[in-house]
């Protein structure tokens, strides 16, 4: 078994929708960034990518190549997803945690945990995302962004057996 960890926080922004687990989400404000800004996608490909030991979101889609320019999170999950599969890996389950002061998102838990399960090849009881408020503290409490944490398991192939270097008659 291999594990990674995920990161990812956004600021708030106007004039851009607010999409997390590839569910548009009715809020003011959507999040900065150069694709959809969904951090929740963004969290769990860093953390398959580093389960599979295949560097992070930022070395696999750069923020400085325009053709991901306000590209679907989503999508770009499920590329880097077969890269992991190429890589030999099976996914087994990820979990995630959104930490958000508002929009409430429980409405919209499932939904997300539908589009991460299609993205990674697999069905929504292997995803389980939660949403957690800052309790008012800080930045993500004054409702200035988000932050999600992504804990991302994967299996790795079955090693060939070996005989030990002894030869059977």
């Amino acid at each position: 078994m291999r594990v990674g960890i995920g990161y990812d926080s956004h600021p708030f922004a106007w004039g851009r929708k607010l999409v997390l687990g590839g569910v548009e989400i009715p809020n003011d404000e959507g999040l900065a960034g150069h694709s959809d800004a969904d951090a929740v996608a963004h969290a769990v490909t860093d953390a398959i990518l580093g389960a599979a030991g295949l560097g992070d979101i930022g070395r696999m889609f750069p923020n400085d190549d325009p053709q991901w320019q306000d590209a679907s999170s989503i999508e770009l999950l499920n590329k880097a997803f077969l890269k992991v599969v190429e890589a030999g890996f099976r996914f087994v389950h990820a979990d995630v945690t959104v930490i958000i002061e508002k929009p409430k998102l429980a409405p919209h838990i499932e939904a997300m945990e539908q589009n991460l399960a299609q993205a990674l090849l697999s069905g929504p009881a292997h995803i389980s995302v939660k949403a957690k408020t800052n309790e008012g503290m800080g930045w993500i409490g004054r409702g200035e962004g988000i932050a999600v944490m992504a804990v991302a398991t994967l299996a790795e192939p079955a090693a060939p057996r070996s005989s030990g270097g002894f030869s059977v008659s």
